[in-house]
Formats: C-alpha cells, sequence, structure tokens
C-alpha cells in the first residue's frame, strides 16, 4: 500500500531524488485520491502533517518549496493541494482539520488574490496556458479547475472571478458546447475525447460553474 510502503523522512509520498523530499503537488493529489476512497486516517495523518509544514506564507503551497526552494506559491501546486483538502473534510476525516481549514482559507484568497490567472503585482497574464481548457487536468491548473473547485467548496461567488468566467465564456462555441483546448501528458487506458473538438467534461463543468455562480440562463443556455 502506497500510504504504509512509500513514505518518506518528511512524512510525504513518493520521495524524490537524493534527498527523499517528497513533492507537495503529489501529495495534495494523493490526499484527495486517498480521501474519495475512504483509506485510514492514521495512514493519512503524516502527509497531512507534510503539507501542513509546506504552507507558504503568501497562502498557498509550491511542490519546490522543500527542494529547490521558493518565495511565492503556485497556483498549480495550489489547487492540488486544495481539491485534496477539500476530499479531506467531505469524508469526514478529523486529524488536525482547524489547521487544514486555515491553509485552505489562504489557498483560496492566494487565487482569488491573483484573480485566478493574473500576477499580483502587474496584472498580466501568468501563463496563457492557464486559459486552455484541459480534462483530466492532471497536476496543471487552468481557470475551469479552479472555479468547478470552488463550486463544489460551496464558496460565496466573488468579484475576483469575474475575469476568468468572461473568459471561460468566451471558449464556448456557437453549438453551446466548450471544447477540449489541451491534453497533458500521462498514462491513459482509454483515450474519450480529441483535443480541438468539443468536449463533454468541460461542458459539463462549465455549466455547473455558470448555474452555482447564477450566470442568467440566457447568458450560457
Amino acid at each position: 500500500m502506497i500510504a504504509k510502503n512509500h513514505k518518506g523522512p518528511d512524512g510525504g509520498i513518493y520521495p524524490i531524488g537524493a534527498m527523499k523530499k517528497s513533492d507537495v503537488c503529489i501529495n495534495g493529489m494523493f490526499l484527495n485520491y486517498a480521501s474519495y476512497f475512504g483509506i485510514h486516517e492514521d495512514d493519512l495523518k503524516s502527509i497531512v502533517d507534510f503539507l501542513i509544514a509546506e504552507h507558504m506564507t503568501d497562502g498557498g503551497f509550491n511542490c519546490y518549496s522543500n527542494r529547490k526552494g521558493a518565495v511565492h506559491s503556485s497556483l498549480h501546486t495550489t489547487i492540488s493541494v486544495l481539491e485534496g483538502i477539500l476530499e479531506y473534510s467531505k469524508n469526514g476525516y478529523t486529524y488536525r482539520i482547524t489547521d487544514l481549514r486555515d491553509a485552505e482559507a489562504g489557498s483560496r484568497e492566494f487565487l482569488l488574490r491573483h484573480r485566478l490567472y493574473k500576477s499580483d503585482r502587474s496584472g498580466q497574464i501568468i501563463d496563457r496556458k492557464m486559459l486552455m481548457l484541459s480534462y483530466p487536468s492532471r497536476w496543471r491548473y487552468d481557470i475551469l479547475r479552479a472555479l468547478d473547485y470552488f463550486h463544489f467548496a460551496g464558496v460565496e461567488y466573488d468579484s475576483r472571478m469575474d475575469d476568468a468566467v468572461q473568459v471561460l465564456l468566451k471558449k464556448r462555441r456557437a453549438d453551446g458546447r466548450w471544447p477540449l483546448q489541451a491534453k497533458h501528458p500521462g498514462h491513459t487506458n482509454f483515450d474519450m475525447e480529441k483535443a480541438g473538438e468539443a468536449s463533454r467534461w468541460n461542458t459539463l463543468r462549465a455549466l455547473r460553474v455558470l448555474k452555482r455562480f447564477g450566470i442568467p440562463r440566457d447568458v450560457y443556455a
């Protein structure tokens, strides 16, 4: 079992390199999947400890924080940890839940402070790939993944989401569906959709985001 047999000295899973440092992004994703499948809380405790220890002062997380060093959080890593904390909380785990919720609040604010895809200093787009809709996302961040997280987390609409929502609306095709704009490398058992074509998954996620946040039906129907 991964949670029992593949932990490093820092408590995280799959330690990397000679120094055996765990990757924050991988551990955020593992917390997500492991919590969904209900593994025993004791097996998650060191992972929770590891993630909390890597929470950065600007509110988010960065997978380089404990390896090469980082002075600013990463949207990629932060969304992975946020999804993990949400699933952990939804499934009734209680170990250090207050600390995790504090980290969650800071990480949400980190995303919003960046208007989901912009520099908090210059206002420029951080990376145009973050505007490309993908599924599955793997470790990569994009605006639909962030908006869908806020939907599942039950967060109230914040005006700092406006820019991302407008980008999402502009991506709707003439047939009312949303495209698959990017496919990220990784193990795939079977392909369900092709890049450049309409995407059932992105359309579903876009519609539920717009419904959750009360975007008028005549805008997206």
